[in-house]
């Protein structure tokens, strides 16, 4: 055991409840999200009691008083769970949960707000800008290609890479249930992440989709929907900088617990080329195909003792 997964807390003695499901677009992923979490605390020692958050947020808030556990382990995505929401809840009834805070939570989700947090805090992020859909209905918000993304949403849950020749943009803009949407330069190259836990950068690994055009939603999860190669072979330089801006990210938005820094590297004209920070997870996924946990494995921290880490860094406030 390491200094990452060293535990202050007995697990005999520690009564941890797992928040999963949700009522997000990413409800499958937290329910598979959560069911490894169950399954891992459980193994380690933890008594555990698992709720699903559904729509009726009084049965999820009456759940968490019967089970009155020590520790909350928010496992869910997407909205609502992701977003400061739930964290927002929990910082009310007093429970100490995993991952950030309320404050950092919704700063990460809104990829508006993060962006403008990164760019004051000079990391490399890519030219942007927020449109309603009757103006990208009407035409190109900026030269192509770039990507049309919503604001508040994670798993890549409504992306579309628009490039020359492709006549999709009406279509997407009469169908988008979202509300606004980002618009932002597309980077060609590689897709990077790098995972955090605490203060320290786990590794850089190279995302290779196999299921899609990028790392989309069937990419993220699908089996065989993508290729991780860790650590990433790419300019050593290069790899220094994605740990030190993932450090640099998950700190400037206020995170604590893990977090996943996203990533475009463009080295289509070689190395070492040109590195975008995208936007930082503050709920990694936890699936049996996610990234956090290969990181953690890669450092030699098993799947039980990075979610025991996680239950440690528990706490509430902003």
């Amino acid at each position: 055991m390491n200094a990452f997964t060293s535990v202050r807390r007995d697990p005999k003695e520690t009564h941890v409840a797992v928040l999963h499901g949700g009522i997000s677009a990413e409800r499958e992923v937290s329910l598979a999200s959560g069911g490894q979490v169950i399954a891992a605390l459980r193994e380690f020692g933890y008594r555990v009691t698992p709720i699903d958050a559904g729509a009726d947020l009084a049965a999820t808030i009456t759940a968490l008083r019967a089970a009155a556990p020590d520790v909350v382990f928010n496992a869910l995505h997407g909205r609502f769970g992701e977003d400061g929401c739930i964290q927002g809840v929990l910082d009310w009834m007093g429970l100490p949960y995993t991952h950030s805070g309320v404050r950092a939570s919704a700063l990460a989700m809104d990829k508006v707000a993060a962006k403008a947090v990164f760019r004051a805090a000079g990391l490399p992020v890519t030219p942007h800008k927020v449109v309603d859909m009757e103006e990208l209905e009407a035409g190109d918000p900026m030269p192509r290609p770039y990507v049309v993304k919503p604001v508040n949403e994670g798993s890549s849950v409504g992306v579309h890479i628009l490039r020359s020749g492709d006549n999709r943009r009406a279509e997407i803009a009469r169908g988008w249930t979202f509300g606004q949407a980002l618009v932002e330069e597309f980077i060609p190259g590689r897709e990077i992440t790098v995972g955090v836990m605490g203060d320290r950068a786990l590794a850089v690994t190279d995302i290779l989709a196999e299921a899609g055009e990028f790392y989309d939603y069937e990419s993220k999860y699908a089996e065989g929907g993508s290729r991780h190669v860790i650590p990433a072979a790419i300019d050593p330089s290069v790899y220094a900088k994605a740990m030190e801006v993932a450090v640099a990210a998950h700190q400037a938005l206020g995170c604590r617990g893990a977090t996943r820094s996203d990533f475009r590297y463009d080295d289509t004209q070689g190395e070492p080329g040109r590195l975008i920070l995208l936007e930082v997870n503050t709920q990694p996924g936890l699936t049996p195909t996610s990234l956090l946990p290969e990181q953690a494995a890669h450092q030699g921290i098993g799947f039980p003792a990075l979610c025991a880490w996680m239950v440690e860094q528990a706490a509430h406030g902003p």
